[in-house]
């Protein structure tokens, strides 16, 4: 597909700055219509070169630039808590089994003790899919869909349609807040499908969540405390937010 003239100096704008507002467009090129300019960036959109947003576009190296900023300030957090989660999670994998692994800094530092294991290992994110095929005993499968640049998972129909022909026996899930009115919740509804689809196929849902998420909200709810088999957490823990878990009988391990 060719682009026009025109097309080719958005592209270069956008590369340029990282981003450009439609309002800004239309000072630049102020006898195109907004319509044709949004036209524009749809066919941008569809050669894979930027992101449209509800003021305009970003470009996919400035979303992978930002994102892997995010990411790293995430990973940065919470380290030696997320790692003993990590080290705990490990005792449950078994040998041989087929598990999920959720996208997330905390799941992330378990899919780096895989390196001994023997599994079939199906995950969403990238990342994760990259330290496990460090292992040549582990063999991993990815979900199609779109990649959010976010959290660097991927999502949609056809992460959802992968998921249908696929048996899970524990799947290790993250979470972006927890409350007990709200249950697990994450920002992102696509997401939100797909962790509810992977909970539904999971023989075994063990939820892996540092103490700093409780507390926090988040739009979309993908799981309930009924919903998981073990919660998985650190011993920063709220000794009220313990208690009550306890009360409602989830198995809670801290060490």
């Amino acid at each position: 597909m060719n682009m026009t003239e025109r097309q080719q100096k958005i592209r270069s704008l956008i590369s340029k700055n990282g981003e450009v507002k439609i309002s800004e467009l239309e000072q630049l090129l102020p006898d195109i219509s907004t319509m044709t300019l949004r036209r524009d960036l749809e066919k941008l959109e569809s050669l894979g070169e930027i992101v449209r947003t509800r003021s305009g576009a970003k470009s996919i190296a400035y979303l992978s630039r930002l994102n892997e900023a995010q990411f790293s300030e995430r990973e940065n957090e919470n380290i030696a808590e997320k790692f003993h989660i990590a080290q705990i999670a490990h005792r449950h994998v078994l040998q041989g089994s087929s598990i999920f692994l959720d996208a997330g800094t905390t799941v992330t530092e378990l899919s780096r003790l895989l390196n001994k294991d023997k599994l079939f290992t199906i995950t969403t994110a990238p990342n994760i899919a990259l330290e496990c095929a460090k292992n040549s005993d582990n063999t991993v499968f990815m979900t199609g869909g779109r990649l959010s640049y976010g959290n660097l998972s991927l999502s949609g129909v056809n992460a959802l349609s992968f998921l249908d022909h696929i048996n899970i026996d524990i799947a290790f899930m993250a979470a972006s807040g927890f409350t007990f009115k709200s249950g697990f919740t994450c920002g992102n509804f696509d997401e939100c499908n797909l962790k509810k689809r992977v909970i539904e196929k999971a023989a075994k849902v063990i939820m892996l969540m540092d103490s700093s998420k409780f507390g926090k909200n988040h739009p979309f709810t993908f799981a309930a405390l009924t919903d998981i088999n073990l919660l998985i957490t650190d011993g920063k823990i709220a000794y009220s937010d313990l208690e009550e878990l306890q009360s409602l009988g989830v198995v809670v391990i801290t060490e």
